[in-house]
């Protein structure tokens, strides 16, 4: 399947994603990343950090999928590389249809809000270096999560990030960036006290 028009915001990608494979029962990682893009950074970001937001991060084995998925390709963006590979082991990874509609579905409105923010800003932290510094933090942030799937839902800040980050080199918004960055510092700080 050809991939769609290239998103510009959530709800462009999410219309994308809710194409992904047709009208077959179940859908790979693969075809999502297909529908959404498979050679920029942004989608290859953004569609993993909303599934682990999403209610399918419940789902034994999809958060640490998607972990590897980031961790594989931010390690290719930081080497240099322009065309991703990603192993078939985890792109053949799928979900029943219905739950991925649901998804979806969940999705819309956090999504809507989020597009109305959205506009081409600080762009340091969307091109270049910037987005290698995005990169090198998101690989970090992959890493935690195959521990907290032991957690049902715990990987969803972890999402949160990672879909920030997507939106914010999906959309050229470094603002968003900013805010995911802002996260990913306050959420082991917020962690820490609550154990204190």
């Amino acid at each position: 399947m050809p991939a769609e028009q290239a998103a510009e915001n959530l709800n462009q990608l999410l219309d994308n994603l809710s194409c992904a494979g047709g009208k077959d029962e179940r859908v790979t990682l693969g075809d999502m990343l297909q529908a959404t893009g498979r050679r920029a950074f942004g989608p290859l970001l953004l569609v993993p950090g909303l599934i682990a937001l999403s209610p399918l991060s419940g789902i034994p084995g999809i958060p640490t999928s998607t972990a590897l998925i980031v961790m594989l390709v931010a390690v290719q963006l930081l080497i240099g590389r322009q065309d991703f590979w990603l192993p078939k082991v985890l792109l053949s990874r799928s979900v029943g249809r219905s739950k991925l509609d649901k998804a979806i579905k969940f999705l819309r409105p956090v999504a809507r809000v989020i597009d109305k923010f959205l506009r081409r800003r600080l762009s340091f932290f969307t091109e270049g270096l910037g987005v290698r510094l995005v990169a090198l933090v998101c690989f970090f942030i992959a890493a935690t999560m195959p521990p907290l799937e032991l957690l049902p839902f715990a990987a969803t800040t972890a999402g949160a990030a990672l879909t920030l980050f997507g939106v914010s080199l999906v959309a050229h918004d470094g603002l968003i960036a900013c805010v995911a960055f802002a996260l990913c510092v306050a959420t082991p700080l917020l962690i820490s006290q609550a154990l204190l």
